[in-house]
């Protein structure tokens, strides 16, 4: 089992950045890749950004591409969302996700979820 809890949400202007971070706890020997969801109000969970364990592969959503960017300490056990140039549309809760399968993570079927932390950007 793996707990992954989420920090760094808050409110912020358009145009401001966030860091948002992904502890990992419990069976974290395992080489899980890692991502980031959002869920808007009244819209569907949708995928981010992903990176595999050992960083070596890279996976954006198209909307956040140049404005995004996904690392990772794996000796904090712990995995980061850069986030520039925040957009009203970024508003949003987002979790953290990880699993043994980036094809899975990708598609929204990761074994393990944080609960999330909320994001408003201000118009």
């Amino acid at each position: 089992q793996v707990q992954l809890v989420e920090s760094g949400g808050g409110l912020v202007q358009a145009g401001d950045s966030l860091r948002l971070s992904c502890v990992a706890s419990g069976r974290t020997s395992v080489a899980y890749s890692m991502g980031w969801f959002r869920q808007a109000p009244g819209k569907e969970r949708e995928f981010v950004a992903a990176q595999t364990w050992d960083s070596g592969v890279t996976h954006y959503a198209t909307s956040v591409k140049s404005r995004f960017t996904i690392s990772r300490n794996n000796a904090e056990n712990t995995v980061y969302l850069q986030m520039n140039n925040l957009k009203f549309e970024d508003t949003a809760v987002y979790y953290c996700a990880a699993d043994v399968v980036t094809q899975d993570l990708r598609a929204g079927r990761a074994d393990y979820w944080g609960h999330g932390t909320q994001v408003t950007v201000s118009s």
